[in-house]
Order: C-alpha cells, then structure tokens, then sequence
C-alpha cells in the first residue's frame, strides 16, 4: 500500500476537489482506495456522499476497528457510466472531533500503525488535510510515503506551498532518525488557473522555473467541478464527456506514472 497526502497550508487551493478525483481515478482504474478525510470541514467526506462522521478520531482516539470506520462510496457518485470502476472506493470520514485529534494522540506513529493494517488490503490510501499545520499532520507525515502540493497561481498560495514544502524538509530528519525512506515529492499541481491573466501566467512560469518537471499540466478554472461538487458527484460522473472530466483523467494518468517511482 503506498500513501499519498494533499498539503497546502493555505486554504481554497483545491486539495479536497484533486484528492477525492485522483481517488475516484485509481478506484476506476482498478485499485482499492481508501480517502482518508483528514480535515475537520469533512468536505471530502460529503463531496462522496458518505457525509461527516467522526471516523478518523474514532480510529485513531477510541482504537475503532477500521469495518466499523470505512464506508463505502456508490459507484453511481464517482464513476461515469462510460468507464465503470474495476475497483473499490472507501472513506475515512472526518467531522469537528477531528480538530481534537492531536490533543488526544500521545504516540507520533499513530497514523502510520493504524494504516499499516492495511497493508496488503488496499492499494492506495489518500489523506485530504487541513490548511492548519497540527501535531495530526505531523503523525500523518510519517505514516506518507509521498506528497502531492495543489496550489493556485497566485501570491499567498505559494508563501502556504513553502511553508508546507518546509515541514516536508523537517519531517526527513524525524523519519530518517527512525531509519525511514525520505518522503518523495509527487508534483504540484496549479488549480483554477486563468491563462488570461498575467499573474497566473507569470507565477505559473516561475512555479516551473523552480520546480521543474515536477509541475504537473494546470488545470483550467471551470464552473462544473463546483457544479459536480454541489450534487455530491465527482465530475467523472457528473459530466462526463466534459473539459474538467478529461482533466481529471489527466490527473490520474499523471498520480500513476508518478506513483511507480514511489516505494511504500
């Protein structure tokens, strides 16, 4: 099982919208995935139509089994009828009480104990994280096996991109103490990007300047992701044929490429 997590210490860059659809990509083709809603808003959990509940305390406060935490998404919510899924979806689902899960975990390797019973079960599990760093993100750095930075085209998007990049750089020195594999970064990836304006274009050319092949292609700012969202669909099902469903396909092409370079 390999671990990836969405960060970005800034908020409304797009980490839930890329993490349930990267999800949703790799369970249409084929794999067993676990989206792990790891932010207090549970947006992610409602996006897949499981809804807010306390599953990740409950597994990682009250030692739940994970049969009594997982729920299963509808196919009908994250597939489209034009590629049925040739795998499984399933949530950890996140409401307020995840707020307190740092002030209830005692042990930093809480995340990646719990997870590693997984193992062998499912193939891919996605964190979907706050904006505000926590002693939780902490506990979920080490269980990650790699990274992957949404990010808008813009100023304080990118001071949140550094600051989280940063925590990457101190989490090495933790987990190479404990004899573990540097965390791989996967991409990042520019969200609602507007190539009519000049400062996207401009700070998408510096994105690439610094980051190189490492950013992935940007994805346009289209009113059907929010439209797909609101109805509790994934664009795949939601539209389909659509310019945002063909992103997102692009998206999940991309995640698979990049995760054979990544050892769990």
């Amino acid at each position: 099982m390999k671990i990836i997590t969405l960060l970005n210490e800034k908020g409304g860059v797009g980490k839930t919208t890329i993490a349930t659809h990267i999800a949703a990509g790799l369970a249409i083709n084929g794999a067993r995935v676990v989206l792990v809603d790891a932010d207090a808003q549970g947006h992610a959990s409602m996006l897949l139509g499981v809804g807010k509940a306390a599953g990740l305390y409950d597994l990682l406060v009250r030692d739940a089994a994970f049969k009594d935490v997982l729920r299963v998404v509808q196919p009908e919510i994250y597939e489209s009828p034009l590629e049925k899924s040739r795998g499984q979806l399933l949530v950890v689902p996140s409401n307020v009480e995840t707020r307190n899960i740092a002030n209830s975990i005692s042990d930093a390797f809480a995340v990646a104990a719990r997870f590693e019973e997984l193992s062998g079960v499912i193939d891919y599990a996605i964190f979907d994280t706050s904006p505000t760093p926590s002693l939780l993100h902490g506990s979920i750095y080490l269980a990650t096996d790699a990274i992957l930075y949404p990010t808008t085209c813009e100023y304080l998007s990118f001071d949140g991109l550094m600051e989280s990049i940063q925590h990457r750089e101190e989490a090495k020195s933790v987990r190479a103490r404990q004899h573990l594999p540097p965390i791989e970064m996967l991409g990042v990836v520019p969200t609602m990007y507007r190539q009519s304006t000049l400062e996207h274009r401009e700070n998408l050319e510096e994105l690439t300047a610094s980051f190189g092949d490492l950013v992935w292609p940007a994805l346009p700012q289209r009113t059907v992701w929010t439209e797909a969202a609101r109805l509790q669909r994934t664009v795949f099902s939601f539209a389909p044929q659509s310019d945002a469903a063909q992103d997102a396909r692009m998206l999940t092409k991309r995640a698979l490429e990049a995760l054979q370079n990544v050892h769990s």
